[in-house]
């Protein structure tokens, strides 16, 4: 007997002797105190490809129907629990969507798990060779794939979508819970109604109902303003109604406690603020113990409550989990509410990867809204900006005064995994990541615990495919051409695999790059200094259009400290917020971004991929909104502008960077570039053999130079 399967059975005899039999009885119920998980599995197929020595693969789909105790102290922190409803037991309920990759034959599984957590319902990240081959690699190295969801406010509206049903909060005496809630209204056309919950990244979810449709009450407001900044301009109630309306039916339009008409439409000029009373706010922080126990339950059990046995039992020696996004953003909030703690007292995660994620994600709050953002002009006072950005567990916030990191809880438990936080340019222009690398006033750099890694991205935007075929040039939209060349999917990848060998073999991986304060390489926007860059067309509609002379603005998401009322708890983005919109304090956090490089724009510090190393034109991490009148970032979104090609069509434009010829002379010049870089990254654990190949093979297949 192997020590999975002898870990795998001691699981199994505590499971069997809680509920008082042994291992030849049959499952018998379990106690109260015990909380209790099913399995169901409802549909098994084939998953395309055989990968190496590991064979086939198959896909399980299912649900895990889950308890939590709310008198468990490590259940504790979340917000309401003790008003959502318990059955005969005494327990919470909450089930949950699932699917799992896994090796057809569970013993040449490797004894990785790696949970991918999807955002907002969809998975980002769904490991599909036939569409990246590279993404082979985790399935040739027998990993075990898991997908589960956990944010509770996420509509089933696609069968892929993966949701977790989360009990309602309630008075003690059954009555609907209300309060106050704010969400922002951003039409992209004009348009006579808009549906709730609103919000330029949270516009899928459900919506909290409103109390009441009477909308003359107190706590109800819509307002409106062109940009953040401005005054808020108050619209009369006579001229608004929770309701839908239309050709069909004008305004007053037909009761909606889901939609918003507004007499004479939505104009997509302004944003439009809307504060209301709502009811019934979801007990969200369960999802978070959903995900605790159901990695836990693939990782540790042998069979569920009711004896069905976990497909992956006795297989599984260690766990990775991963977030990329908003998804990575409450991988760090699961993290920092102390949920890597199992109920056993042990590890869920050996490892977490927090991709692009700058922020915490807003679960555990009355009314929380897991699904929202941040950006310039948009959301720009939303949640998900309070918890701490520094990861030690004595970081020290001087511009609030409050300490302890995002590690704080598990030091104190001994449950912290080995993690790595992945950040893009974008992190730090418009999701205000400077202060996970600096102090709060952004004068000395942080020394990171020793368990972390940072790494930055350099000249990359929040995602995309990268190269010149992602690039799209929309005059009326974004000033320059959207996207960068610059990608972060190949370093991504590697990384994966690096902290893969870090939890399993202890292999160090590489050291943290980052933009640091003492080097220059981590200052204030307006210390960014480019290069010209004039004189260049991009094809709109198959046409040659000119793009403007670049022109630096020094736009950034600013940060500042908010007051959301005395019942909120702000180092743990918890508790209940009472002052919607929120307070600004007057007191701000210093946001810095990466310096460029005066002679290319490239950004200088960081991971630089084999597209920056070998570059054919500047890629720069912010866009500028193109819409007249509107201050704004693009949302999420990159520039390029590509270099010239001959050196006597850059001198007569006037721009200072240098041309292609300059740089390669020819064609064979660029792949041996390409060549070169690749080679050094493979050497660097940046990028994998595979990666570098192909990287190789699609510049030998570019048109260049002659």
């Amino acid at each position: 007997m192997d020590k999975h399967t002898t870990w795998a059975a001691v699981l199994a005899a505590a499971m069997l002797a809680a509920c008082g039999g042994s291992g030849d009885d049959a499952p018998v119920p379990a106690p109260s105190g015990t909380p209790q998980l099913r399995l169901t599995v409802t549909a098994t197929e084939d998953f395309p490809g055989r990968y190496g020595e590991v064979g086939a693969y198959e896909k399980l789909t299912g649900t895990l129907a889950g308890e939590v105790d709310p008198k468990d102290p490590k259940n504790a922190v979340i917000q309401d629990l003790a008003l959502a409803p318990v059955n005969a037991r005494g327990m919470v309920e909450y089930s949950a969507d699932f699917v799992l990759l896994k090796p057809k034959d569970m013993s040449k599984a490797s004894g990785v798990l790696r949970y991918d957590a999807p955002n907002r319902g969809n998975i980002l990240t769904m490991v599909d060779p036939a569409a990246t081959p590279s993404d082979a690699v985790y399935l040739e190295r027998g990993y075990v794939l898991l997908y589960s969801a956990w944010q509770g406010d996420v509509p089933k509206s696609t069968p892929a979508r993966l949701t977790v049903t989360v009990p309602v909060a309630r008075n003690a005496d059954g009555s609907s819970i209300t309060g106050p809630y704010r969400t922002e209204l951003v039409p992209g056309a004009a348009t006579p109604a808009m549906a709730l919950p609103g919000g330029v990244f949270n516009g899928t979810m459900i919506p909290y109902a409103p109390a009441s449709l009477d909308n003359t009450l107190p706590g109800y407001s819509l307002t409106r303003r062109v940009n953040e900044t401005d005054a808020r301009e108050l619209i009369p109630a006579s001229d608004w109604k929770f309701a839908d309306c239309g050709a069909a039916a004008p305004f007053p339009g037909t009761a909606d406690g889901g939609k918003v008409c507004l007499k004479g439409g939505f104009d997509p000029r302004y944003l439009y603020e809307l504060v209301y009373v709502a009811k019934d706010p979801k007990v969200m922080g369960v999802g978070l113990a959903a995900l605790r126990d159901t990695v836990s339950f693939f990782r540790k059990a042998a069979a569920d409550s009711a004896g069905s046995a976990n497909p992956l039992a006795g297989r599984i020696t260690h766990a990775i989990g991963q977030g990329t996004s908003q998804s990575g953003n409450a991988m760090k909030t699961f993290l920092h509410l102390g949920f890597n703690q199992a109920l056993d007292g042990g590890k869920v995660f050996d490892g977490i990867y927090a991709h692009v994620a700058a922020r915490q994600t807003n679960i555990n709050t009355r009314f929380a809204v897991p699904g929202g953002g941040g950006g310039l002009r948009t959301d720009h006072t939303a949640f998900g900006q309070t918890a701490p950005r520094g990861l030690a567990a004595d970081y020290v916030d001087d511009v609030s005064g409050r300490q302890g990191g995002v590690m704080k809880r598990c030091a104190a438990t001994g449950t912290c995994p080995k993690f790595f936080l992945g950040l893009s340019g974008t992190e730090f222009w418009q999701l205000q990541g400077s202060p996970v690398l600096t102090d709060a006033y952004g004068l000395r750099d942080l020394a990171q615990p020793d368990n972390a890694r940072i790494y930055y991205y350099a000249s990359t935007q929040h995602g995309g495919a990268g190269g010149t075929a992602s690039i799209a040039y929309a005059p009326a939209r974004n000033v320059y051409p959207a996207g960068t060349v610059v990608h972060f999917n190949d370093t991504f990848r590697a990384l994966f695999i690096a902290l893969e060998d870090w939890v399993v073999r202890g292999t160090e991986p590489p050291a943290s790059q980052v933009p640091r304060v003492a080097d220059g390489t981590l200052v204030r926007p307006a210390q960014l200094v480019f290069p010209a860059m004039r004189g260049l067309t991009w094809p709109v509609g198959g046409v040659q259009t000119a793009i403007p002379a670049f022109d630096y603005l020094a736009r950034y998401n600013g940060f500042a400290l908010l007051d959301f009322g005395p019942q909120y708890v702000p180092q743990d983005e918890s508790g209940i917020a009472t002052q919607l919109p929120p307070f600004y304090t007057g007191r701000d956090y210093a946001i810095l971004v990466p310096q460029v490089d005066p002679s290319t724009g490239l950004a200088r510090a960081g991971i630089h991929g084999v597209e920056a190393r070998a570059p054919l034109g500047t890629s720069i991490e912010f866009n500028y909104v193109a819409t007249p009148g509107i201050v704004d970032l693009s949302n999420l979104t990159g520039s390029f502008i590509p270099f010239h090609a001959t050196e006597a069509a850059r001198i007569a434009a006037g721009d200072t960077r240098p041309s292609l010829e300059s740089l390669y002379g020819t064609q064979a010049g660029y792949v041996a570039a390409v060549t070169a870089a690749a080679d050094r990254l493979v050497a660097e654990r940046f990028l994998l053999q595979r990666d570098a190949q192909l990287r190789i093979q699609q510049a030998a297949q570019a048109n260049v130079l002659p």
